[in-house]
């Protein structure tokens, strides 16, 4: 909804409506303009980081996916992360994941690891040091 609100501001609500099938990149480049291409990247960016950084850092520790399933994110002891660690956390993970090439390599690094490490960590949360826990589980390792 937001992206309708920034197209009508922008001035670029026409050009969705001369897009077709098998236009080239190019061409939706053309249409929309750099500018507001870069501007929606950058609203997904960072309206995505602050989602995840701001739920997990939260009381709930956890998106509402999370939430659902039971799940919690936590530091290496157990605690409630700060907003800068579930920001490395994203930075670390999501956004990685969306770079061309390296993004489908890192995805399945990060699953493998998720999978096979000691204290069951993907790479995002090896890097910033997180762990997810089930809602009322403690640590499940000694360090």
């Amino acid at each position: 909804m937001a992206v309708s609100y920034l197209s009508v501001a922008m001035g670029s609500w026409r050009a969705f409506l001369s897009l077709h099938p098998g236009q080239s990149p190019e061409e939706i480049v053309a249409a929309f303009g750099r500018t507001y291409l870069f501007t929606i990247l950058c609203f997904f960016i960072v309206s995505g980081w602050l989602y995840f950084a701001l739920f997990e850092s939260s009381r709930w520790q956890a998106t509402l996916g999370k939430k659902i399933i039971g799940l919690r994110v936590a530091d290496l002891g157990g605690n409630r992360v700060t907003f800068g660690r579930a920001s490395g956390r994203f930075f670390g993970g999501r956004l990685l994941a969306h770079v061309p090439f390296i993004g489908s390599l890192y995805i399945a690094v990060d699953c493998i690891c998720a999978g096979l490490t000691s204290r069951k960590q993907a790479l995002h949360d090896m890097f910033s040091g997180c762990l997810v826990l089930r809602k009322n589980e403690g640590l499940l390792y000694r360090k």
